[in-house]
Order: structure tokens, then sequence, then C-alpha cells
């Protein structure tokens, strides 16, 4: 689609279809991703998490009974507010996330150009030794990253931290879904049936 087409649209107007993970689509990869159909598919999910950041959106229903805390809930968390840190932290010791301790986070990858949440995690582990091991999001980022560079636009992606978390990795478990349907990240994979998968292993 067209840019200054894809600029009147509203992310309700923009066509379904061109988000379809049915059939063949399923395939659609990073390295057959056109300009245009780049532009699109973020435009859709930035104006629908443009929507959450001002309370437009249709509040979700809390998907579990989570217990009373005295400190914070998930709903409270906006990813775009906190510290960035390079997405390949955990491969620069000279750059550590702010608490590297073992009581776990929440964690973000987000395109601080295109203010898009990418990605949404959690760990009971440090953030550095979670991502030091296997991790499908890794592909996903270095993809997208690497798409962006083809065509030569700008992109910013960093990885931001929430230490604040529950202390059991149940209740942690449940923040991390309550997030996802709340932002609706395209990497995660709750979210390939709005998004489809283009930027998956390759």
């Amino acid at each position: 689609m067209p840019e200054n087409i894809a600029n009147s649209l509203s992310s309700s107007q923009i066509p379904l279809s061109l988000f379809d993970t049915g059939g063949d689509a399923r395939k659609e990869r990073a390295t057959q991703m056109s300009k245009d159909f780049l532009f699109t598919w973020k435009v859709r999910i930035a104006d629908y998490q443009q929507q959450v950041r001002e309370g437009k959106t249709v509040e979700q229903p809390t998907l579990f009974d989570l217990p009373k805390t005295t400190w914070h809930t998930a709903d409270e968390i906006d990813p775009f507010s906190l510290p960035r840190h390079p997405s390949d932290f955990y491969r620069r010791p000279d750059i550590e996330p702010p608490d590297d301790s073992n009581q776990g986070c929440l964690y973000f990858q987000i395109d601080h150009v295109s203010n898009i949440v990418l990605y949404v995690g959690e760990t009971k582990l440090s953030a550095r030794r979670r991502w030091l091991g296997s991790h499908d999001c890794k592909d996903y980022v270095l993809n997208y990253i690497e798409l962006h560079r083809r065509y030569d636009l700008d992109v910013a992606v960093n990885a931001s931290f929430w230490y604040h978390v529950p202390p059991t990795k149940k209740i942690l478990q449940q923040w991390e879904r309550e997030l996802i349907y709340k932002w609706r990240p395209p990497f995660n994979q709750e979210m390939w049936q709005f998004y489809g998968q283009p930027f998956g292993k390759l």
C-alpha cells in the first residue's frame, strides 16, 4: 500500500487481508515483505498501541484472579517510559541493566522510532542469563532490523526491563500474559493471528 494511502487510513480501516495468517500468508517472511507492506504492517500495530496508551481501546478483562499486592500491577506498566538498553545487551558486558539479580523481571523489545512494543517476556533469571540462552525473539529482532536497513529506514530496537515483579513464577507469567493481550506485540506467538509471523526464523 502506498505511503500516502496508508497515512489516510486509521488502524481499523487498513484491510485485514494484509494481515491474514491463513493459507499462503502463513509463509510470508521478511525477505518477501515489500517496503509498502512493512510500512502498513507497522502502522496498524503502532496505531493500536497508541490507542492503548491513550486509554481508547476496549478494556481487556482480567484473564486471571490475581492476588492483590502492595506494590504494583501489570496494568500500570508503560513499556515506553522505561529506561532503554541496546537490544543486544546480553552480548555487551559493558552495558548492564540496572539490576541483574536473579529476582526476575519483565522485559520488552521496543522500536522507539516506530513506537511499537515488539515483544513482551518474563524470566525469574537475570535478564542477561535468559537472553544468553536460546530465545527465538533474538532472530525476530535481527530480521526486523535487517529489513529496515535493506530499505534504508530508520529503526532503533531497544530492550527495557521492569523489575518490580511478584515473587512467584506463576503470577509473573500471568502478568506477562496480561501485557501481551493488552499491547498485542507482534513477535509474541499469541499475536500471530493478528499480524502473521513475517520475522520468524528464515
